[in-house]
């Protein structure tokens, strides 16, 4: 599992593909979110805003990320 640090409450789904470089841009995210390629906690979440929280388990083209807040 992929860990995925943030600085803020929660990030965006389609943030934390850009953010962890999964994907080339926003309209790319957009297109893999809404054609059902994500996963979120085991269900297949086609919200772009979804909101991921640290502990949540995001999978997309098969591999697994968790968000995880940045040590202060």
């Amino acid at each position: 599992m992929e860990t995925i640090t943030i600085r803020t409450e929660f990030i965006k789904l389609q943030d934390l593909l850009k953010f962890a470089n999964l994907v080339s841009s926003g309209g790319e995210a957009k297109e893999c979110i809404q054609s059902g390629e994500v996963t979120v906690n085991g269900e297949v979440c086609t919200m772009r805003g979804k909101k991921i929280r640290p502990g949540d388990d995001v999978v997309f083209r098969g591999v697994h990320y968790t968000a995880a807040y940045a040590d202060s």
